[in-house]
């Protein structure tokens, strides 16, 4: 037990050119939240995703919350959200004193249900009650059902916020994740795909709403020679140094990619020919990044609940964590409106109690990943 280097779930991958581009800052002098670097950060990303523009923040939450400003949703304003996330992307809601309805998942892509979604909206319209936005999360890399989500929000004049945290570099029939709705929305915290140690990015085609949210990001410090402040602002900008980072990632983030798919594949190959045990889904048209490997495991048919695994690996000093708490089951949101996509057990709520994210990190190695399946499979 415990022997072997400890084995995380999906911990930082440098790619060697982060050095260099850090040193070209410490030479500029620029350690502030401005810079070339920052500037080329926001362009090549934004290339890379197909928009306009983009805003670099200090977090993916920041970047929500600036996308409900800019959308000006104010006290008891209702917003759809995806129930099965991370709280970051629902906390901002709650920032604007904005009411939070929650959508269950689909079985099909584990994202938002697009009859959840049609349900919720028929339910408030008929109230007279028009939600103000929906955002939708792209869970563990992978794109919700698009075309059904934004012709939903079309049919309704309601629009759509992209909650990519997850899913850079991720396709939906083609598209990039992070390329539709209003505004969407990447991470770059320590544990994802790329990282900057600590960031965000907001992404739109209207660039005068960007130009805003840049605004804003700075503590929405007038042009003027003395420090004036006309309108509520926050310190939300991410520094010259951090973009460093965020660049010399971007120079491996399809190679990151493709090692998240291929350590995917092998789970899915070593483990789900096992009575009972099953796969986050990749349905035909959708191209997931395979930020994490998500496996179920059906109660009826295994003996070992998820949790008693996780227990198992970490006491072979192996990191592996349950599937996100659906918001509508947090304390916090006690109380909130939830969507179901069927009368039967919500979907969340199943994967919840019967997922596991295992080590999937991109710098993960062949023998490495070999433990943690032998792991598994003696106790499966």
């Amino acid at each position: 037990m415990k022997e072997n280097p400890r084995i995380f779930l999906s911990p930082p991958h440098m790619g060697g050119d982060e050095l260099k581009f850090i040193s070209d800052v410490f030479k500029s002098n620029y350690i502030a939240p401005v810079g070339q670097h920052l500037t080329d950060f926001e362009n090549e990303i934004a290339k890379y995703v197909g928009v306009s523009g983009s805003v670099a923040l200090c977090s993916g939450t920041a970047a929500i919350h600036l996308s409900l400003r800019l959308l000006n949703i104010k006290r008891d304003d209702i917003v759809f959200c995806s129930s099965l996330t991370f709280v970051g992307s629902a906390n901002p809601i709650l920032y604007e004193d904005g009411i939070p309805v929650f959508i269950d998942s689909e079985p099909e892509t584990w994202n938002m249900s697009p009859h959840a979604l049609e349900m919720a909206f028929k339910k408030y319209t008929d109230q007279g009650k028009k939600p103000a936005a929906v955002i939708v999360v792209n869970l563990y890399g992978q794109s919700a059902d698009m075309d059904a989500i934004q012709k939903i929000c079309l049919k309704y004049e309601t629009p759509m916020i992209e909650d990519a945290a997850e899913s850079i570099g991720a396709k939906y029939h083609d598209k990039a994740s992070g390329s539709f709705g209003e505004f969407g929305i990447l991470s770059f915290n320590g544990n994802k795909m790329i990282t900057t140690s600590g960031g965000g990015m907001l992404l739109s085609n209207n660039l005068k709403a960007l130009d805003k949210a840049r605004f804003w990001s700075t503590q929405a410090r007038d042009a003027a020679m003395h420090y004036q402040h006309s309108e509520l602002g926050y310190n939300y900008r991410l520094s010259n140094v951090l973009a460093a980072i965020g660049l010399g990632q971007l120079r491996v983030l399809e190679s990151h990619i493709q090692s998240c798919r291929d350590i995917c594949h092998r789970y899915q190959s070593e483990l789900e020919q096992i009575p009972g045990i099953d796969f986050m889904p990749e349905p035909p048209g959708f191209y997931s990044n395979r930020w994490l490997t998500v496996m179920t495991v059906d109660p009826s048919v295994q003996t070992k609940s998820p949790v008693q695994l996780i227990e198992i690996l970490e006491k072979n000093n192996i990191e592996s964590r349950p599937v996100w708490k659906p918001m509508h089951l947090q304390p916090l949101f006690k109380g909130t409106d939830f969507l179901s996509h069927h009368t039967q057990k919500p979907v969340s709520e199943s994967l919840f109690e019967n997922g596991i994210c295992l080590p999937s990190g991109s710098g993960m190695t062949y023998d490495d990943q070999s433990l943690v399946i032998e792991c598994l499979l003696s106790q499966l």
